[in-house]
């Protein structure tokens, strides 16, 4: 049975945990995260793997507790919402755009390619469903929004947290890696570090050729950079940087080994960025 006591009360929310042991960890700490996400972590466990993988032919099988989480997510009170600190905001949009997103592959799997997008990307790709960031509409709060808005004007544009980019998932394996566990304010920077580290530790997403003196970054950075420039920006760093890159490379440094550091630092690396792979994040049995 789900547990949907997310804003209904402290008393009724340590009372199901009493009954509902799963609870425990998603929801109960109503000062900082008032969203119930038992049913979505259920979800991330049961079909998303240790890669970051997904079981779309599963999860399409047995969609009740994705829907049962979208569910609260268009019924939530937005009064409740405002009353959040900018953590457990941050953490309720990159679950719903993550959410959101494997409902749209799910309600379209097998995804049926073009003949024409198939001609620039994969056939087994979240590019073949057309308008599926900015015409798919999904109720959050009362409101119909698409991927595109969650992205670029509420994630983007309200908060300053460029880490957001290692953490929303599109579906492809050019993305950051899905999660097994929902973002929760309480332990945001840390997850968003987490996944700072999985993503720079690809080296299909990031690497050093110090024979070429280049650094490869993966195109989030180059999409993105900007993002990075209020926090990161401060750094001068030597070198034919644009401030976007000098950003990046200074938010990135901070998360390498100490040789790694010494090489971004010294500003003698040109940066280049890799190809993306729009191939779908699916798991193979």
């Amino acid at each position: 049975m789900a547990c949907r006591a997310g804003h209904m009360g402290l008393s009724v929310v340590a009372w199901a945990t009493l009954l509902y042991p799963a609870c425990v960890g998603y929801g109960q700490d109503l000062d900082a995260d008032s969203f119930e996400y038992s049913d979505y972590a259920e979800v991330l466990r049961a079909y998303v793997d240790e890669a970051g993988m997904v079981d779309y032919r599963g999860l399409k099988a047995k969609p009740e507790r994705l829907d049962a989480y979208l569910e609260a997510l268009a019924t939530l009170p937005r009064p409740d919402y405002e009353a959040w600190d900018d953590n457990a905001k941050v953490a309720f949009w990159l679950n719903a755009y993550n959410g959101l997103t494997l409902k749209a592959i799910i309600d379209r799997y097998p995804i049926k390619a073009s003949f024409l997008r198939s001609r620039i990307y994969p056939k087994n790709s979240i590019r073949q469903i057309p308008g599926v960031w900015d015409k798919l509409k999904f109720s959050i709060m009362g409101q119909e929004l698409t991927l595109s808005h969650i992205e670029h004007k509420i994630l983007r544009s309200e908060f300053n947290e460029p880490r957001i980019h290692m953490a929303m998932v599109c579906a492809a394996l050019g993305c950051p890696p899905l999660r097994q566990e929902p973002y929760l304010g309480t332990r945001l920077s840390d997850q968003l570090d987490d996944q700072t580290r999985r993503f720079l530790g690809d080296r299909r997403k990031f690497r050093i050729d110090r024979g070429k003196r280049t650094v490869l970054l993966s195109p989030v950075f180059k999409w993105f950079g900007k993002d990075f420039i209020k926090t990161y920006g401060s750094e001068r760093l030597p070198g034919r940087h644009s401030r976007a890159n000098a950003a990046v490379l200074s938010f990135i440094a901070r998360y390498l080994e100490e040789a790694d550091q010494r090489d971004i630092r010294t500003g003698r690396l040109r940066v280049r960025h890799l190809g993306y792979d729009w191939t779908l994040n699916e798991r193979k049995e």
